[in-house]
Formats: C-alpha cells, structure tokens, sequence
C-alpha cells in the first residue's frame, strides 16, 4: 500500500506511472494504479490545508492533462479524465481536444469525443479543434472532428434547465388514485423543497458540484402527505407508467431531521446560482418542480373573486373553491402553472462582422451579454425583438431568426432566443436599461468567450442561453474571422 501523499509527490508520480484513476473529488482522492499489468495499487490523496498549495496541484493535473493530449499519451490520459474537466483551457484558450487535433492524434480526439468534450469550443483567437485540425492539414483528425460536428450540428438544441429526463403523463394528473399509488410506491423518487429552496447534495463533479437528494415514501414523515402539503406530480421516468414516478414535496418551515438522517451532508440552498451548477437533468427537473412550487405559492387566492384556491391535477391546477366565481365557467388561465415569455437576441451588425452586446446594472462587473426585454400583450416575437432593441439601444432591427429557448425557472421565465439583424448601427443607450452598449468584433467576442480579452470583459457562463447565442455566432463564421 502506497502512503498518503502530497498533490506534488501525486503529479510526480503519475509522471512516473502509466495510470488508471477513479477519482471522488470532494475530500479525498482514491487512486488506482496499475504498474505494467502487475498488482494494483491504491494512493489516497488528502486536499492539502493550505489553498494555495491545493490549487497548485490542481494546476499540475490540468497542466499535465494538456500535455498528454499534445503528445498523445492515450492511457494517462484517460487515467486523468475525472481528476480533471475535459474542458479545460490553457493561458490562450487551448484545450485537449485542440492540443490533440493540432498533432493529430485521433485515437485522443476519439476518447475525448466519447468522454462528451465540447468539440465547437474555440480558444483566444477563435479556433475551433477543426480548424486547427484543417491548419495543419492533419485529415484524418479533420474528417473525425468534422463528423461530428455535424451530428451535433444535426440534434436539436437543448440549453440549460431544459434537459428534463422526466416524461411528464399529463393523463395521469386528473387520476386521483393512480397518483396516490405513484406516492406509496418504493419506487417512486420524492424532492424536498422549504420555502422552494430545494434540497441538495453533492454531485461529484468538477462541474455538477450538486444533484437532488431523493426519498422514498418511507423515509418521509406522515406530514409530507397530509391534506395540507403541498406535493406536485412531476412524471415518471419512462412513458410506462410502471416506471418510477417523481414527486416534489414542499415542507414550509417544517423542520425534518431524517432528511439529514439519509443525507448528513445535505442542505438547503437558495436556487440561484446554485442550480446552475448542478447535474443537468436534475437542473432540468428542478426547472419544473421550483415554477410550479412558486406559482402554488403566489396564487393561493382565486384572482378573479378572492376566495381561497384548492390544488388538484397533482399541483398543475388550482380551483375556487366558491362554487359560484365566473372562474368556473369557461376557461381561465388563472387555474394553470403562469409562463412568462421574454425575448433574448444576439444583434448583428449589418455587415455581420460585429455584434452588439450591452451591460445590465446589475450584470456582475466587466460582463456582457445580450439585450433582453418580456413580450407585451398581442405582440409578436419578431417585434418584441425589434422593440427592445431600439428602446434599449437606439439600434433599428429587420429580420429576426429564432434560435432556440430555455426555461429560466426564476419563477417561471421562457427566454425565447433570437438572432436579430441590424439596419443600423448608431447606438443611443437608455441609461435606465443599460450601463453600457457597444459592438464587439468577432475577434474580440472570441477573447471574451474563451475569457482572454486583454481588458478582462467576458460574456455569461455556458449555462446561459446568451452564452449559445454568441458562439453559435462565432462557430458559424469562424473561417471568416
């Protein structure tokens, strides 16, 4: 048994060893290595007191993960995928996907493909693998990147919060005894919300650094299931309906020990931005589970008479219960969940080598993003998009595109993303909207996208619809920058 051992004496060794790594990277990590096909070994690794040194050997893995992609080390790299996020980049943007296409290396380029690395990243000066790959007339990789580009060129976007896994059966809502056997279920996964800050855990990656904690029906209390609690049907795992079922369950200020019970690490934390770091189908079942906690919430009362509101359909309705309010007849979309559509556009200039990008008041300092504005009563997509813009901007619009959409759960927001195309370029700010607005160059947008623009301004996370916006932009012009 190999000792325990420091993060610089860990990068040593890998140095020395051909490796192959699982790898828990919340307290410690556990290293299998196997020297020559002989008797494994186990390292285990403590994080180090001291955040530098911590950070330090962070550095090392990353660093070391990049030069296996650059000289095609297959095996240590693929002990390193785990330790490490396959999308890293270097000082200039780099990462080991393009190290490996600029040397051509396709069995890395294939293992890192399979390991779902972003293959339309681009480093500082806009590159995406393939070009580099094309640069340096490696055909084989080109072909390999190429490919695959255009299968994912081919799916269907799906931006953040909308990778629900959960197959909703509204058929199902209006059963009252199919859901009540759905909850008695052992199968059956439930979701605790307090005061709709959900219930989380860790979620063991680099990136999804949390995940919902799930029950059963019996490690719930009775009061989950009362007629006063609030428990909302979200759909089953499958379209069969033997499949497991989910729930969220909404405690108040009820406070449950055996949640921490089953989760001693778990908590409750405030949705923002938090669930934006969480495993993407979970981000996108919570989407659906914290809208409609919030609308049950806020429309306790009926709006048309004020008499007091029941739920049913399993939380997507709710009714008067005045037998005698006009809501009852007809129908009303004050009785279902409220979404609340909204318009977010990259602008392009019209000799389409610019974009317009705009800084909110309450944008974190030095980020820009795209303009944004809500829908008003009978307006269409394409002249919201077209108002916005000039009320913010000054900027006067013409054809607009859709691009795709993302719930934006904060209560109940659907950002609808279009690219807008400019008639005019003079730009007159509205100070009440907007801090500043001024057009990027598709070079520069590169450098903010892969956060090496000199005067450190950079665009929203991946996570962000305006984040696809911008490099859908820049991955389709890439050639002409």
């Amino acid at each position: 048994m190999i000792p325990r051992l420091h993060y610089k004496i860990a990068a040593l060794f890998l140095k020395q060893s051909h490796a192959v790594i699982s790898i828990n990277f919340v307290r410690s990590l556990s290293y299998q290595t196997t020297r020559s096909q002989t008797k494994t070994s186990t390292i285990r690794i403590r994080r180090m007191g001291d955040p530098a040194e911590e950070n330090k050997g962070i550095e090392q893995f990353n660093k070391r993960f990049l030069d296996c992609a650059a000289t095609g080390d297959l095996n240590t790299l693929n002990a390193l995928i785990g330790a490490v996020d396959v999308d890293f980049k270097s000082d200039r943007g780099w990462t080991a996907l393009m190290f490996a296409a600029r040397n051509g290396h396709t069995s890395v380029i294939s293992l890192l493909i399979e390991k779902n690395c972003d293959i339309n990243a681009m480093n500082a000066s806009g590159q995406t693998a393939l070009d580099i790959a094309h640069f340096w007339n490696h055909t084989e990789a080109a072909k390999l990147l190429s490919r695959q580009r255009k299968d994912v060129a081919f799916e269907q976007i799906h931006n953040y919060y909308s990778l629900n896994p959960l197959y909703r059966a509204s058929d199902i809502r209006k059963d009252k005894d199919a859901l009540l056997k759905a909850q008695s279920n052992e199968s059956t996964k439930f979701i605790i919300f307090s005061n709709r800050l959900p219930f989380l855990i860790n979620g063991g990656g680099s990136k999804t650094k949390f995940k919902f904690a799930t029950f059963t029906c019996s490690q719930l209390p009775d009061s989950c299931f009362d007629d006063n609690a609030t428990i909302v049907f979200l759909g089953f795992e499958t379209w069969d309906p033997d499949s497991s079922a989910w729930f969220a369950v909404e405690i108040g200020n009820e406070t449950i020990s055996s949640l921490k019970e089953h989760y001693p690490n778990g908590d409750f934390l405030t949705p923002f931005p938090v669930t934006m770091q969480m495993e993407p189908t979970h981000a996108g079942i919570f989407a659906e589970a914290h809208s409609i906690l919030c609308w049950l919430d806020r429309y306790k009362f009926c709006p048309t008479c004020g008499s007091r509101n029941k739920v049913v359909e399993g939380g997507y309705k709710q009714v008067c219960t005045d037998k005698e309010c006009s809501s009852h007849k007809g129908v009303h979309n004050t009785c279902y969940p409220r979404v609340d559509p909204s318009l977010i556009m990259l602008v392009v200039s019209p000799d389409q080598k610019r974009c317009l990008l705009g800084r909110g008041k309450r944008h974190p300092a030095k980020m820009y993003s795209c303009l944004a504005g809500f829908m008003e009563p009978g307006e269409c997509i394409e002249d919201t998009c077209r108002r916005e813009v000039e009320e913010e901007s000054g900027v006067k619009i013409g054809r607009v595109d859709y691009h795709s959409s993302q719930p934006w759960p904060f209560p109940a927001t659907l950002m609808l993303g279009c690219v807008a195309h400019a008639r005019t370029d003079k730009i007159t700010i509205d100070k009440e909207e907007l801090e500043d607005a001024r057009w990027f160059s598709r070079a520069e947008v590169s450098q903010m996208l892969a956060k090496q623009h000199p005067d450190g301004i950079f665009v929203p996370p991946a996570e962000a619809i305006a984040h696809q916006l911008i490099k859908s932009w820049i991955s389709s012009s890439s050639s002409n920058l």
